[in-house]
């Protein structure tokens, strides 16, 4: 069973202890932040797990509910350095603003990329008439290697689908079986959305070298005969060749997993980098409005401030 004081080597750790020959699995309980307005689930970065793979922040936004009138999210121009910014939308549009001049709605189903590299900033804000928001937001921390490429936008419209064993399967990025999603990666990486309308048990083939989680994202689940409610993330270590979960009736799950990205990886505010130093200078550039973040356009309303670093 899951004990969910964990220790801080395990807490830092990869390898899941083994118990009576079961590897064990670590119980992540969320964190509560609110983010343009919009209550989130915050499962990584935690005390107990900063990192799976190259995933560095796990955040379930919603499902949220808006009055007639309410203007839903709104999150103003802010900066990011040395990630990636991944949207996986379930329900609810969000226009997406960026300083290198993109502007695009993501819709249901889709996914938005943005690759910060050096540096960029965006704006995010529900359509106007929009009633509802619900979304996986996550971050990717760059390699070291790619840290300053140049920033990007990518938006992908349509992903690998299919269904197997009662289960609605998305394949979001990496290579699952004989699927490969289009998106852009860095590292080794899977993600992947599993649905289920009615009680389900699927297998599910998982590579030995990759680290993973379940994030459940609505509904249940159950794995090695322990239960898994929503906005919980069951971490699964490394050295696993397959798990059988069983979804309940509507359940949603997002599998996370990739190659672990050991490199030192500091996270501070909306930068990811490889020193405190980088933070440092990021934060400096964002406060003089150095040309390195850009500007966005069209948003109406106050760039987002930095609070001071610790």
């Amino acid at each position: 069973m899951s004990n969910i004081q964990w220790s801080a080597s395990f807490g830092s750790s990869r390898e899941c202890p083994l118990v009576n020959g079961q590897r064990q699995i670590q119980r992540l309980a969320p964190r509560i932040a609110d983010v343009g307005g919009i209550p989130v689930a915050r499962a990584v970065p935690s005390k107990q797990r900063r990192l799976i793979g190259a995933w560095c922040f796990l955040d379930h936004a919603g499902p949220a509910e808006f009055a007639p009138g309410e203007p839903g999210m709104r999150v103003g121009p802010h900066p990011h350095i040395g990630l990636q910014t991944f949207t996986w939308m379930l329900a609810g549009e969000v226009l997406h603003r960026d300083s290198l001049g993109y502007e695009q709605v993501i819709r249901p189903g889709q996914v938005n990329l943005m690759t910060a590299g050096h540096g960029i900033a965006h704006t995010e804000e529900s359509l106007p008439g929009q009633r509802q928001l619900h979304a996986a937001q996550l971050w990717i921390a760059l390699p070291e290697a790619d840290k300053d490429t140049p920033p990007r936008f990518d938006h992908y419209p349509r992903l690998p689908a299919w269904s197997a064993n009662g289960v609605d399967f998305t394949l979001l990025v990496g290579d699952y079986l004989s699927h490969k999603a289009p998106t852009l990666t860095f590292s080794p990486l899977l993600g992947m959305d599993l649905y289920a309308a009615r009680p389900a048990t699927v297998r599910l083939t998982l590579r030995e070298d990759f680290e993973y989680g379940l994030f459940v994202l609505e509904g249940s689940l159950e794995l090695d005969g322990e239960h898994f409610a929503a906005n919980e993330l069951a971490y699964l270590g490394l050295h696993r060749t397959g798990i059988e979960p069983t979804l309940a009736a509507g359940a949603r799950v997002l599998l996370v997993g990739g190659e672990p990205l050991d490199e030192d990886i500091f996270i501070w505010w909306n930068f990811v980098g490889h020193s405190q130093a980088e933070i440092a200078r990021a934060l400096a550039d964002w406060n003089a409005g150095s040309e390195r973040f850009g500007e966005v356009h069209g948003y109406d309303g106050a760039p987002l401030q930095a609070p001071p670093l610790p």
